[in-house]
């Protein structure tokens, strides 16, 4: 099975590796890696133009199942074969699984998502945990948001940790990169702000209906939002928590915040 795929040269893996450590050789090259027999396979079923290049390991591919073989065969993409332990230094997972592939970075119109007669969106400032970046990204597409904007001082939305937290949602969300809020203001979006407690917030249970366009604030994981976020909020709220716990985790707050504001009533 292995010698009906051609060999994977040094140079072809040393820049998967290059795409897996440096968020540089992703922007610039525009893709990203996947790891993995689960991920891959769904990949090839929902978005198999996406797929630029499929690398596999040797010791895989005996024990591949039948039916991932017959939808990775289908590909249309490159396909490459290595040993297992140059495919080892490829992976970035503990115990490579010896199958990933490269794939494209979605492109998304900005304009066109902020046109839609209802907006939800998310706004992460300076959101440093990858793992915290991929759960908002798969919670914002399961609770169909219309998109995500993240500061670039975020971390990369490529990087592998958060392409492995995203579980496949990566690609069916639009992503777009913002400095600040001032471009989704312009386009008549309302900013609600989470906040941990403070003068001037409200409970997220007093809030009883939503903007036609609202884009959800959230901060870094330790400092929370910068007082320019917070100025530019249409609403301040919080979600009031029980037994001394003193704040949620990032991504539990957009999933809460984002599944109640989705269920509200739309104003002007």
């Amino acid at each position: 099975m292995a010698a009906s795929l051609p060999l994977l040269t040094r140079s072809q893996g040393a820049h998967i590796r290059e795409l897996l450590l440096e968020r540089r050789v992703r922007a610039e090259g525009g893709a990203f890696v996947v790891e993995g027999a689960h991920a891959v396979r769904d990949l090839l079923t929902r978005y198999p133009e996406q797929i630029l290049t499929i690398v596999t390991a040797h010791g895989y591919l005996p024990k591949e199942a039948q039916d991932d073989r017959l939808v990775r065969l289908a590909s249309s993409a490159k396909q490459y074969a290595c040993p297992d332990h140059q495919f080892s230094k490829l992976s970035d997972l503990d115990v490579p699984q010896g199958i990933l592939a490269v794939v494209r970075q979605p492109i998304w119109d900005e304009g066109e998502v902020l046109r839609q007669p209802t907006v939800l969106g998310v706004f992460g400032e300076q959101l440093q945990d990858p793992a915290n970046v991929g759960a908002i990204i798969r919670t914002a597409a399961a609770l169909n948001a219309s998109g995500l904007w993240i500061t670039p001082e975020s971390a990369d939305v490529y990087h592998p940790k958060v392409v492995r937290a995203t579980s496949g949602a990566l690609l069916a969300l639009p992503i777009f990169a913002a400095g600040d809020l001032s471009g989704l203001i312009r386009q008549g979006c309302r900013i609600f702000a989470a906040e941990v407690t403070g003068d001037g917030t409200v409970s997220i249970d007093q809030i009883h209906q939503v903007p036609r366009k609202l884009v959800l604030a959230v901060g870094n994981e330790s400092r929370g939002l910068s007082a320019q976020i917070r100025r530019q909020a249409t609403t301040r709220f919080t979600i009031p928590l029980s037994r001394d716990i003193e704040s949620l985790n990032v991504a539990a707050t957009v999933a809460i915040a984002t599944f109640h504001f989705s269920r509200l009533p739309k104003g002007e």
